[in-house]
């Protein structure tokens, strides 16, 4: 029930590799623009949708800005060797070369920015936060544009590129970098993305510009934005955030650097809460670093991602795990096998009433009918609920109150035009349901609508009991609850399938 998102990269990008991924669950495909130039990724996508098209199964794309990020470009790749209480000198001046003294980075600001004393990470794709890849800087002084550091741990940096974090500090980079504006309107808007995770979200205000680029970006008003929160000052105005965003990413790799290590756990806790109350998808990120190059996660990772379920996480994301790691298609099958394990300890008993109590009276419409759906479902200990929808609204509604079983949502396509051509929504709504805990779309025939006779409900109820069969969740003898409009009224029926 609970989704899993994978980055595909250089050890994830064949057909046969991206299929194995589908197969073991994978329903979010994140393509990472941090790395890599647009027809890389554009090759990795056609081959994402040949393995889909082999395996049958939908798969949401996701594309991941640059963002605010700091980096120190090492353009001869060799390795640099840091000795801890040496000193190293951090230059705007991007013309040198990256050695053991010097390393030039892309953001001439930093020397404002930082004082004596402040720390500052450098390493290696995202935080691997392993001490022989990764080095801690303390701030020595400041020399006009250059910052001079001392060195806090032996480390070997190799790579062309390493992120750098500096702890707590405001730097003044666009959320939006120009870069990421011509990757979405080229990138973005030729594969019609179903998500935007726009990385270093600090403010709303981030949200409200991305949002109105896409809307001015050809057929991307339908794009999801999902604010990924990876510092204190994204911590700071959250609930801000959560309003104007379609969900939230928590990257808890640098939110982890941000943050003093035993506050994390109490962030994750309070932030998956707003989520879930204000019916909004929530993912957290690095769960199991390990398997980058291990077939088993740690204990504690295992823990981490049950943890992560219990909490109340719509969807794990992988990262480099999927990305530059040995095993990708098993790690997917290990973070589903432990996250299906905590779905079925889960107090959803608890969580539906305290949901109930967080929503209040007078409940709108909607929300009464979702929650009526999800009560009765648990009360008759129905395999499945069925909700008609063409927002794909309704069912997220009801997968927000967590019910044990899966919901089918049957998403009818709704016929548009533009007074030059016609044509059908419903592509967009059905694959943005693939991030939500719980939901499981389908598209139903267009000739079908969602408020029409009961005659041809009928025809659809029936292809979404086949389809319920055929994925395994529906047996005869079996309850199911479904959620329809039948003219003006919403309705919510119990219905007791025969052989």
């Amino acid at each position: 029930m609970t989704k899993i998102v994978g980055t595909l990269g250089p050890k994830s990008r064949s057909v046969e590799v991206i299929s194995g991924c589908l197969k073991a669950g994978m329903s979010v495909a994140r393509f990472d623009f941090s790395w890599g130039d647009p027809d890389y990724h554009q090759e990795t996508l056609e081959n994402l949708k040949a393995a889909i098209k082999t395996t049958k199964k939908l798969c949401a794309v996701m594309l991941d800005t640059v963002g605010a990020e700091m980096q120190v470009v090492n353009k001869s790749e060799k390795s640099i060797s840091l000795e801890a209480d040496g000193q190293v000198v951090l230059t705007p001046d991007q013309g040198k070369e990256a050695t053991s003294q010097i390393l030039p980075i892309n953001f001439d600001g930093l020397a404002k920015s930082v004082k004596k004393g402040d720390t500052i990470f450098v390493g290696q794709y995202l935080f691997t936060g392993s001490e022989t890849t990764s080095v801690w800087l303390e701030v020595a002084e400041v020399n006009g544009r250059d910052v001079v550091c001392t060195i806090k741990n032996s480390a070997t940096l190799a790579g062309s590129l390493f992120t750098l974090h500096a702890s707590q500090i405001h730097i003044d980079l666009p959320t939006l970098t120009e870069k990421d504006k011509e990757v979405i309107s080229t990138w973005g808007v030729k594969n019609k993305i179903d998500f935007l995770s726009l990385s270093y979200t600090r403010h709303a205000e981030d949200v409200r510009r991305a949002r109105e680029f896409l809307s001015n970006s050809g057929d991307l008003s339908q794009t999801q934005i999902f604010a990924k929160i990876e510092n204190v000052e994204g911590l700071t105005h959250f609930d801000e955030i959560l309003q104007e965003a379609d969900g939230i990413i928590l990257s808890r790799g640098n939110l982890g650097i941000d943050l003093p290590p035993e506050k994390v756990f109490l962030f994750q806790k309070s932030a998956l809460h707003k989520c879930n109350m204000a019916g909004k998808p929530a993912v957290l990120t690095r769960v199991v670093d390990s398997m980058t190059g291990n077939l088993r996660p740690t204990r504690a990772e295992a823990t981490d991602v049950a943890n992560a379920v219990l909490d109340g996480s719509d969807a794990i994301l992988l990262g480099a795990e999927t990305l530059r790691g040995l095993y990708p298609v098993e790690t997917i099958t290990t973070v589903g096998k432990i996250c299906a394990e905590a779905e079925k300890v889960f107090n959803q008993d608890l969580y539906f009433k305290r949901t109930v109590r967080y929503v209040g009276e007078p409940m709108s419409h909607l929300e009464s009918i979702a929650s009526s759906a999800v009560r009765a479902a648990i009360k008759v200990k129905a395999s499945v609920i069925i909700c008609f929808t063409s927002s794909g609204r309704a069912a997220r509604l009801i997968a927000k109150y967590r019910p044990t079983m899966p919901v089918l949502s049957v998403v009818i396509p709704r016929l548009m035009t533009d007074q030059l051509k016609w044509s059908f929504s419903g592509a967009f709504e059905a694959r943005q349901s693939l991030i939500v805990r719980g939901l499981f779309p389908m598209l139903a025939d267009p000739r079908h609508p969602a408020e029409s006779t009961s005659a041809t409900n009928e025809s659809i109820l029936k292809i979404a009991l086949d389809h319920g069969k055929a994925l395994g969740v529906i047996k005869s003898h079996d309850r199911v609850v479904v959620c329809q409009k039948v003219g003006d009224a919403s309705v919510v029926k119990i219905v007791e399938l025969e052989d």
